[in-house]
């Protein structure tokens, strides 16, 4: 395929007026000539787009001369064609799609709508009850397998630009609009074909009383296989990374700007780093919390694992001999390791004969009986005939910190007696977190030469190069997984994958530009002022007189006129039409146009004139209408919360 770029379609020869044209005069009849051929859209389709892709003549601006491109190969005039039949309802009763599926020149498949059209958006269509707005379904459009276009079941919110056309809105809406009725009806229907194929391009719509055609090239049939850019881009994004560096290192004019000494005396490099959240879990046992280190004569661990028991005495019935009275000592040493986990012990029960006192860290907590307060001896004989139990549920927590601590008990025995006392202990063995945001990237945050290029969290692109995406990470809930246990943890983020740009001084110095700098800040309209520096690093000034030649006289604008054409709102919304919510549902269209030679307003069909040829600015009004849009939307939003 010849390669013919299409910037040559705007190389400008100007008209051969001879040298008594001045350049002035050289310049407004070269722009007049462009305005001719490309000042409007229907004139850069007339001028260069249709005949482009047809492989048609096209000619320079000033039609000197003329070539024919080859932008597209095996044309067809009628790619797609669309016929509606309004019912008298209003709604389109019938809508047959033609298509030209091997660009023969010929209709080779027509498929017809299953429903009636009572609403037509920008992607999809309403269809609804003839006459009404009941019974409404969603349509979307889509392409099958075989790349026919097709309806598909959709939601009003997947759709956008609707608006209703049945009799529901008003009377005759879809005859009087039909123009633009097809061509929002096809839109949809080229939007999904084009989408769905990207080598197939759209070149003109001829709308035909109730018929719209639609006339279109295959970019990729000039050759035998097939591939150009924008259908392998398509399949693989990531070679175009690839295809650009190799173009940029064959360009001759590429390689000069990147060799310059303005591009070699600074350089960027790429610093990838993250934000992580280091979760660590720890669970606990028993003994891991609070442990008997001596002393006692045994500990056992619940079944449940959640509570450890200590014992201590002399347990065996008449164990102790102790004549008229006599103390016995028994003494065991906890360590508590976790306080934190240590959430209950008590001196739950005890067995003793004959007097007891508990001591921890040598402050006495408890007695029995409870008038025995003196370390020494009760009295002469301390026998009291039976042994004694008790459940004093003695709460033991606030003298058991962290460290280790003494638990002692004194017996006071008569003749014989024996000692039984358990120490009960509850644990949180629960599996905690401890958190801890590493962040990897704090030194290129705070240095000036960096510049955040793109972020990921937790997979989600909220920065992609340089600009935020508006996308946010919803709130994570991840199972973390330790050695003893797991925890399920919700975070607002886990990691952060950020890419930075950082400036690296590679010692040239920077092109001077303190010349051009200078001749900006000193000359004027009349004076051009300018300094230059000596071989030994002296300056001189100079100035001299300076004229601009005559630049003419312009208008202070372009004159344009106002207009404004009655407009039945007939737009759909979730809610229904919005016209029938509406005490008034007629409106205006405001229409600018650009005046025509002696300020004439070219007034259109239907309209009448609001404002003459002239310099109109309504940029308040427009301010104002954007702002109310703004505002009148926030109240649509739909949150999670209060905002």
């Amino acid at each position: 395929m010849k390669r013919r770029s299409i910037l040559a379609l705007m190389a400008v020869a100007l008209p051969n007026a001879g040298f008594a044209q001045s350049s002035d005069d050289r310049a407004r009849a070269a722009a007049a000539a462009s305005r001719a051929k490309s000042s409007t859209s229907d004139k850069l389709l007339q001028n260069y787009v249709k005949p482009g892709l047809a492989g048609q003549p096209i000619s320079t601006v000033d039609s000197s001369r003329t070539f024919t491109p080859s932008l597209a190969c095996q044309k067809t005039a009628t790619l797609l064609e669309l016929l509606v039949q309004p019912a008298a309802s209003g709604d389109l009763d019938m809508v047959r799609i033609s298509r030209d599926t091997n660009l023969d020149g010929k209709f080779d498949a027509t498929a017809t709508l299953p429903v009636p059209v009572s609403g037509i958006c920008a992607n999809g269509i309403i269809s609804c009850d003839p006459g009404t707005w009941n019974n409404c379904h969603s349509y979307r459009w889509s392409v099958d397998g075989s790349a026919a276009p097709r309806l598909e079941t959709a939601v009003m919110t997947d759709l956008a630009g609707c608006y209703c056309i049945n009799n529901s809105c008003g009377s005759g809406l879809a005859i009087a609009n039909l123009p633009s009725l097809l061509k929002d009806l096809g839109g949809g229907v080229v939007a999904a074909l084009t989408t769905a194929d990207p080598r197939y391009g759209i070149a003109e719509a001829r709308v035909d009383g109730p018929v719209i055609s639609y006339v279109g090239a295959q970019s990729t049939a000039c050759t035998a296989s097939p591939s150009v850019g924008q259908t392998a881009y398509r399949a693989n994004p990531t070679a175009i990374a690839g295809d650009a560096a190799a173009a940029a290192a064959s360009s001759t004019v590429f390689q000069m700007l990147a060799g310059s000494p303005a591009a070699k005396s600074r350089s960027e490099e790429v610093r990838n780093c993250t934000v992580r959240r280091q979760v660590t879990l720890t669970g606990a046992t028993p003994r891991d919390v609070i442990a008997r280190t001596s002393g006692g004569y045994g500990d056992y661990v619940s079944p449940g694992g959640d509570r450890i028991t200590f014992q201590m005495g002399s347990p065996v019935n008449n164990s102790l001999t102790g004549g008229s009275c006599s103390m016995f000592d028994f003494r065991m040493r906890l360590s508590v390791i976790d306080p934190d986990r240590l959430t209950d012990i008590r001196l739950t029960r005890y067995e003793m004969d004959d007097w007891m006192q508990v001591y921890i860290d040598g402050q006495l907590v408890y007695a029995d009986p409870s008038t025995w307060r003196s370390p020494g001896l009760p009295s002469a004989s301390c026998d009291r005939k039976t042994n004694w139990q008790g459940a004093p549920n003695l709460d033991l927590k606030p003298w058991m910190t962290r460290g280790d601590h003494e638990i002692r008990i004194a017996l006071a025995v008569g003749g014989n007696g024996e000692l039984d006392a358990q120490i009960d202990a509850a644990i949180d063995t629960s599996c905690r977190a401890s958190e801890n945001v590493v962040d990897g990237c704090a030194s290129y945050a705070g240095n000036a030469a960096c510049r955040l290029t793109d972020e990921h969290v937790d997979g989600v692109a909220t920065i992609v190069n340089g600009i935020r995406t508006g996308l946010t990470p919803l709130p994570q809930t991840r199972v973390i997984a330790g050695g003893a246990c797991s925890l399920s943890l919700a975070r607002d983020f886990f990691e952060k994958e950020r890419r930075y740009r950082c400036r690296v001084d590679s010692g040239m110095p920077d092109p001077d530009t303190s010349r051009g700098a200078w001749i900006i800040d000193h000359s004027t309209e009349a004076m051009l002022a300018d300094r230059t520096r000596a071989s030994d690093g002296s300056y001189s000034s100079t100035t001299r007189n300076f004229a601009l030649p005559d630049r003419g006289s312009v208008s202070a604008c372009e004159p344009v006129c106002k207009t404004r054409r009655p407009q039945t709102n007939n737009a759909a919304a979730l809610d229904g039409v919005t016209g029938g919510k509406q005490n008034t549902p007629a409106g205006w269209d405001m229409i600018y146009h650009t005046c025509q030679d002696s300020n004439v307003c070219p007034v259109g069909d239907g309209e009448e004139l609001v404002q003459g040829c002239g310099c109109i600015d309504d940029f308040p009004e427009a301010v104002v209408m954007m702002q109310t849009m703004r505002l009148g939307g926030t109240d649509l939003v739909c949150t999670s919360g209060p905002r």
